[in-house]
């Protein structure tokens, strides 16, 4: 008998009826909801007169249209009529199906896929499903996440289950550390760029090699974020020690020693692929060559390091690609051949569910150090929920980010979608933490750069996407008290 994948062990062990030969009905150990992928759904419920049978098994989460002005949490107010309506028809539901909620106020709220690890709500070995596309970020610990619709949120508030179509299995293994001022965003960057958006589509990727058993925990999550960006339909990562740490640190139920904690460790050392496991496609990447990484069009696989110029549509042979390219200059209106190294910005933006956790503002003030944002440029962070916003005033982060001259907001996901306050003018052009470029993803005619935290920070502090592999170019400028001097 071959052996079988990660994948397949999670799928197999989650089971509840074989429909056919290419879908099963799932069992669902955690939903996830957010105020504007579940009221349809609680709609067609509430039709129906179903109750939530399993509440405990449900979570939500305001996150999406919230406000992130920086007053206290107590007084965070959803001005917007239709944003607000959402925000009450989602406390309604919940308190109707006694389901959890991190509301408008609460001090813990803030972005879901932030939120829910942070809490220990993820396990390994878990399926997970959310009305996001980005909850493929659970595969970090091992867990099976992967986005849904509002009809299928609405079967699996009805019954835990839900009537899922099989992946392929592929395999992405990365050789090799990754260079210094290089990292996951970086990498995934990269990785997307050569497969292509469609590139993992019908697949669950796992990721695996000595580059990334080297990342942390956080650093996977943003792995496993963007993985969607290249279709994947799920992505893993084998448990390891760092993931199993990461867990007993958050997960209250599993602090102490006994009989629940013992079962648990044996079952997640198993989740892992066999040594005879066949995947259906295969790719390798050494982590060694890998530069900082910047989109350049709208897409995210539109992307090259820093150090290239910007494509010309002539070099694709494939017409579709040449058109993409063609209708991406027009929008991001660059030339080709032109550096990316150099392309003033006039708008920073670092947060999300991709970089929004305190290793990512950790390194957005590493690379600050003492320098201030630029003129001309107005930076934000936006952390991903209100315990690391938390713990990086605690830390000094905050504090140093101000004087810097940053924007230090309440947690959301912001500017990621511009569903909310925080939207770009036409034209501006935003170095963004975040997971999508597409046209108008940030604000109408709003022009978005996706790139680390470090380069964005970087690109805050100069003005301009910079590369920070280049002494010439980085760091540019004297500490803050001698620039001002």
């Amino acid at each position: 008998m071959t052996g079988r994948t990660l994948y397949r062990k999670l799928v197999d062990s989650h089971t509840v009826d074989l429909l056919d030969e290419q879908n099963v009905l799932l069992f669902c150990d955690l939903h996830l909801m957010n105020e504007y992928t579940s009221p349809q759904a609680f709609a067609g419920l509430h039709a129906q007169g179903r109750p939530v049978p399993m509440p405990g098994q449900h979570v939500a989460v305001v996150s999406h249209i919230i406000p992130t002005h920086a007053a206290p949490v107590a007084q965070r107010v959803i001005l917007d009529p239709p944003s607000a309506l959402q925000a009450r028809n989602l406390r309604r539901n919940c308190e109707q199906h006694r389901i959890a909620l991190f509301d408008t106020q609460d001090p813990l709220q803030g972005i879901e896929h932030v939120v829910a690890p942070e809490h220990g709500l993820i396990l390994p070995g878990m399926v997970v499903l959310c009305g996001d596309s980005h909850t493929t970020t659970y595969g970090a610990l091992g867990a099976l996440g992967f986005g849904i619709g509002t009809s299928e949120v609405e079967h699996v508030l009805a019954t835990q289950t839900l009537v899922y179509r099989l992946a392929g299995d592929m395999r992405i293994t990365v050789d090799g550390r990754l260079p210094r001022g290089t990292g996951a965003k970086d990498l995934v960057l990269a990785i997307i760029a050569r497969i292509g958006a469609q590139g993992a589509r019908g697949y669950v990727v796992e990721f695996c090699g000595e580059a990334i058993d080297a990342l942390s925990i956080e650093a996977r999550f943003t792995l496993c974020n963007m993985a969607v960006e290249a279709g994947a339909r799920g992505a893993l990562v084998a448990p390891d020690q760092k993931a199993l740490d990461y867990v007993l640190a958050h997960a209250p139920d599993l602090a102490e020693d006994g009989p629940w904690r013992e079962a648990a460790l044996a079952h997640w050392a198993t989740l892992r692929s066999d040594a005879d496991a066949v995947f259906d496609v295969e790719h390798r990447f050494d982590a060694t060559q890998l530069s900082p990484f910047v989109t350049w069009g709208t897409s995210p696989d539109q992307a090259l390091p820093v150090h290239a110029a910007v494509p010309s549509p002539q070099d694709f042979d494939d017409p579709v690609a040449r058109s993409s390219a063609e209708q991406a200059l027009r929008y991001t209106r660059l030339s080709a051949g032109a550096p990316l190294a150099g392309t003033p910005v006039q708008h920073v933006f670092i947060g999300s569910c991709t970089n929004g956790r305190i290793e990512d503002l950790r390194e957005v003030a590493a690379t600050v150090g003492s320098h201030h944002v630029a003129p001309g440029v107005r930076a934000m962070v936006v952390p991903g929920s209100g315990a690391v916003r938390a713990q990086a005033e605690a830390e000094g982060i905050a504090a140093q980010l101000l004087a810097a001259g940053f924007e230090w907001r309440q947690p959301g996901c912001s500017m990621c979608l511009a569903m909310n306050d925080d939207v770009l003018a036409d034209g501006v052009r935003c170095a963004s933490t975040t997971n999508r470029n597409f046209e108008g993803r940030q604000g109408r005619g709003a022009i978005t750069h996706l790139m680390s935290p470090a380069m964005a920070a970087a690109a805050a502090i100069t003005g301009r996407i910079t590369n920070l592999a280049d002494p010439l170019q980085w760091p540019p400028l004297a500490p803050q008290e001698t620039r001002h001097a």
